[in-house]
């Protein structure tokens, strides 16, 4: 339940349930005495099906092996991988000792992957093979070349210099452990001596490095604690109505919080079951798991729901054992809300709205919330957690029904951008207010409805995309003297990337060469669909580049309809 907000657009979450104060390798342990037997992992694509008890056993053998190696409370461990088992044993093995977790997106290129290790400050590096056309063994080699002449723990990389042990989840390489060799390691550690090095730990440390991009031209890490995020995992399935009887499907990637914090850790503090029904999403992977595991609940972003509802094998899959699930990370169409809760039987299903700065959950409708607030609002308040909507300029808290940035405060709130002071103060006060730069309005009854973003952020199916950040890839570009980037609306994925390229003088530059420089050095979502080259820019009196005219005369150049729906003159 949600504080009385007569007057300001301020709500408070209370809750007869306290907060946890468990450590990651707490929260696992407690949930293995109670629940042994319950299903706790199934990874389909590798035909793993782990217990609870068989989850914590693997996972205490994998924090002794880290250990072994050499591993310590607050040293950084990337992990570059999409949805496998090893990323969850990583990930809750970190946990037990300590190690902060640095979650490395699998969509990286050369250039990201450099800035997240190097920023992270990684000794250490997990990473699968190979998905689909993307090797990352070659990526790596790409950055550290020195990797094929060193023996395993001993690499010194003039691009990676703090880099120096490299593990593979899959086949062996030069310079690098595989995974049954990690695992050799535990025998040097008793568990006697995991347990001390877990009792040591506090719920308050740093436990999780998570990028975002950034306005400023390059990522910045989230610094989240296991307080911050056992407990948001808590909340959020609690709202679920979650019960060690559910077993979710998580299509959506762990390496955001969608997928380790809403998915991982609110099944596991309720002794749920965590289903991975491939490495990536894939839509009729999805229908197959939810069928054949019986699921209860079910993950994604709307992009993946109206992909699953518009399978042709569609009919073929029984999903009446669903009953709930949380759409997040871009507004819902009402249609398909309609359609989700009765065509996949999704009659709980629930929306959410967060960051990953507060954990991320700050914002979720509940069972039974009336269609027309699902749709339009992100729901009210989270237990535990502080929202107001204020001025931007003055800061001062306003009316219900006026329009100002969404604020938040309590324990999801991260301990800070790692090692950037700077970022971290201008994004929280004080007072501890996280400050989203999100337009938002709240009504009477303490739902928020977000209208906008203060930040220049484009929001493509679900993935935060900063302008600028691409803005400063390209600039690097021997060609290209300014480059702009802005989102045009796109009826599958609500936005999509456009850039202006302005070239330098005498210089030939076209759009395919331009994608073509971005491909294999930045996320493929971030390559952009759009390019146009132009002389100049528009701009104001002042000499200031007006990006609202750029989306104007670009939505009517490429003929996009108000849906995003491309008309019969769109192109390059």
């Amino acid at each position: 339940m949600t504080s009385a907000m007569p007057e300001f657009s301020y709500a408070c979450g209370v809750s007869a349930e306290p907060l946890l104060g468990l450590t990651v390798g707490d929260l696992l342990d407690s949930t293995v005495a109670r629940f042994p037997d319950n299903d706790a992992l199934i990874s389909r694509h590798q035909g793993i099906r782990w217990s609870y008890r068989e989850l914590g056993r693997r996972v205490d053998e994998l924090a002794r092996a880290l250990l072994g190696l050499g591993i310590r409370k607050g040293e950084r461990v990337g992990i570059w991988s999409t949805n496998r088992a090893e990323w969850t044993l990583v990930q809750f093995a970190t946990g037990k000792i300590g190690a902060i977790l640095v979650n490395v997106n699998p969509s990286y290129g050369a250039a990201e992957l450099d800035y997240a290790l190097n920023h992270s400050g990684c000794r250490y590096l997990i990473l699968t093979d190979r998905f689909k056309t993307t090797d990352y063994h070659a990526i790596l080699a790409e950055v550290a070349p020195e990797l094929s002449s060193c023996d395993p723990g001993t690499l010194k990389s003039k691009r990676l210099p703090e880099l120096e042990w490299v593990i593979s989840t899959g086949e062996s390489h030069a310079g690098m452990l595989d995974w049954s060799a990690l695992l050799g390691y535990a025998r040097r550690v008793t568990p006697e001596a995991l347990a001390d090095s877990q009792a040591s730990l506090a719920f308050d440390e740093p436990i999780n490095i998570q990028y975002t991009s950034g306005t400023t031209g390059f990522p910045k890490g989230a610094t989240l604690s296991h307080h911050n995020i056992v407990n948001n995992g808590l909340f959020v399935a609690r709202l679920m109505n979650f019960s060690d009887q559910d077993r979710l499907v998580i299509p959506v990637p762990l390496y955001h919080c969608f997928g380790m914090v809403m998915g991982n850790l609110g099944c596991v503090s309720h002794g749920a079951t965590m289903i991975y029904p491939d490495e990536a999403f894939e839509a009729d992977s999805v229908l197959e798991a939810v069928a054949e595991e019986k699921a209860t609940a079910l993950f994604g972003v709307p992009t993946m729901f109206i992909a699953e509802l518009g399978s042709p094998r569609f009919s073929e899959f029984d999903l009446t054992s669903l009953r709930t699930g949380i759409m997040a990370g871009a507004p819902c169409p009402i249609d398909v809300m309609r359609r989700v809760r009765k065509d996949m039987h999704l009659e709980e299903m629930e929306i959410a709205y967060g960051m990953t700065e507060t954990s991320p959950v700050s914002m979720q409708t509940r069972v039974g919330t009336p269609l027309d607030k699902q749709v339009s609002t992100v729901g009210q308040v989270h237990p535990h957690v502080e929202i107001k909507i204020v001025d931007p300029e003055s800061g001062y808290v306003l009316a219900p029904g006026e329009t100002g940035e969404f604020c938040t405060r309590g324990y999801s709130v991260m301990l800070g951008y790692w090692n950037d002071a700077d970022a971290t103060a201008g994004a929280i006060d004080a007072a501890r207010w996280m400050h989203t730069g999100d337009l938002a309005v709240m009504d009477d009854e303490g739902y928020v409805n977000i209208v906008g973003r203060i930040k220049d952020m484009i929001i493509r199916g679900g993935e935060n995309i900063y302008p600028r950040e691409i803005e400063e890839f390209l600039y690097t570009h021997p060609d290209i003297s300014e480059v702009q980037v802005i989102g045009v609306p796109d009826e599958k994925f609500g936005e999509e990337l456009m850039v202006w390229v302005q070239p330098n003088p005498g210089a030939s530059v076209d759009a395919e060469s331009v994608r073509e420089y971005c491909r294999g050095q930045i996320a493929r979502f971030k390559v952009p669909r759009y390019v146009r080259i132009v002389d100049a820019f528009p701009m104001t009196v002042t000499g200031k580049i007006q990006k609202y005219k750029m989306r104007e005369q670009s939505i009517a150049e490429l003929g996009l309809e108000p849906g995003g729906k491309p008309g019969p003159d769109a192109g390059d």
